[in-house]
């Protein structure tokens, strides 16, 4: 009867499931093949997670050398317009010599030199420190002088000395001001 069960369930099962069944093989292993696999295991998850270490030390490197190198950029640029903020204090010098009525062509042309170095600063991204009629503020002026004067408020800005620059949120340089009250 038994042969015949046998044959009754092979006939009973779809054409799909008697491909899986003939796929699924069973094996013997020894104990000792078993040992070696599972330590053949062991091994390769060590692997993979001292190659998971390694990619996320490499992306970390990866981040911390492109911030730098921002970084160095910025210092460096801010470097360069600082050594430049010395000619646009000798421009401005140079046409306060000329009255305000002089139509020396010389002053025109130091208007139109002082005017582009303007236009290039701008470009750089750095603005001039807007002071005078402002409230002092440590963190952008340098105050060196000090008056008294009733038509001005406290701790007004009503003199700039020396043009103050920021470059974005960095001040570059101070604005030294004098300050009323």
């Amino acid at each position: 009867k038994e042969p015949q069960a046998a044959a009754a369930e092979e006939k009973e099962l779809p054409p799909e499931d008697k491909k899986e069944e003939a796929k699924a093989e069973t094996f013997t292993v020894t104990r000792e093949q078993m040992e070696k696999m599972e330590g053949l295991a062991k091994q390769l998850a060590e692997e993979h997670d001292q190659y998971l270490r390694l990619a996320a030390e490499y992306d970390n490197y990866r981040k911390r050398t492109a911030k730098e190198k921002e970084g160095i950029y910025a210092n460096a640029k801010i470097d360069t317009i600082k050594g430049m903020l010395p000619v646009y204090d000798n421009l401005e010098r140079g046409l306060a010599q000329f009255g305000a009525e002089d139509d020396d062509p010389h002053k025109k042309g130091l208007e139109m030199i002082f005017n582009q170095y303007k236009e290039a600063l701008t470009r750089l991204g750095v603005t001039p420190i807007d002071c005078v009629g402002k409230e002092f503020d440590p963190e952008r002026h340098n105050a060196v002088m000090h008056i008294e004067d009733e038509s001005c408020g406290e701790n007004t800005v009503v003199e700039v000395l020396q043009q103050g620059f920021m470059l974005g949120d960095k001040v570059l340089r101070f604005a030294i001001v004098k300050v009323a009250n």
